[in-house]
């Protein structure tokens, strides 16, 4: 009877401590991705039309370590402040988890933002860029990939300048910044 109470004892810990563990920005993504006030859209590298442009060796290799994007955005609306309010909330509480680590600030006209990664500072696997307005919402926008480099983001963005890409299945986060 001992063992049975002590087992039973065990097995109510481990399940409280497993109940405790903090949300990650991905079960946040696979959490909302049915919900109708969330906009999700994955992108794969594939649809970027970077192939075909004349890259140097460097850009080559940030476009190479490259694998899809992914982007969640939640639009504020005159009737959902307090359910804004706490999505952002959430988000913030995810992103401010020591495995991420930031690379930057970002304070426009347009609203506040971070962009923070996780992996080794030579070997990134993803960049998260979150951007939120108080009046029009919020957006983050994961960059996943493999041993990506920090050094060679700025590569990958003059790589994107020089392909065809039109922002092919970005409208509706578009929209929501209008």
């Amino acid at each position: 009877m001992n063992k049975i109470i002590k087992g039973i004892a065990l097995v109510c810990v481990l399940v409280c401590t497993a109940c405790s563990e903090k949300q990650t920005l991905q079960e946040y993504y696979v959490e909302n991705q049915e919900n109708p006030k969330f906009l999700i859209v994955d992108i794969p590298a594939s649809v970027l039309n970077i192939d075909a442009v004349a890259l140097t060796d460097t850009q080559r290799e940030a476009v190479n370590s490259l694998r899809k994007l992914n982007v969640l955005a939640y639009q504020k609306k005159d009737d959902n402040e307090a359910e804004f309010t706490a999505e952002k909330t959430k988000v913030n509480a995810i992103l401010k988890d020591d495995r991420f680590v930031e690379l930057m600030k970002i304070n426009t006209q347009f609203g506040k933002g971070v962009v923070k990664y996780l992996g080794e500072e030579d070997a990134i696997d993803e960049v998260v860029i979150f951007g939120a307005s108080d009046d029009k919402g919020f957006a983050v926008v994961r960059v996943l990939g493999e041993n990506m480099n920090p050094a060679h983001l700025v590569q990958l963005i003059q790589a994107l300048d020089k392909s065809d890409f039109n922002g092919e299945g970005l409208e509706g986060v578009a929209d929501i910044f209008k």
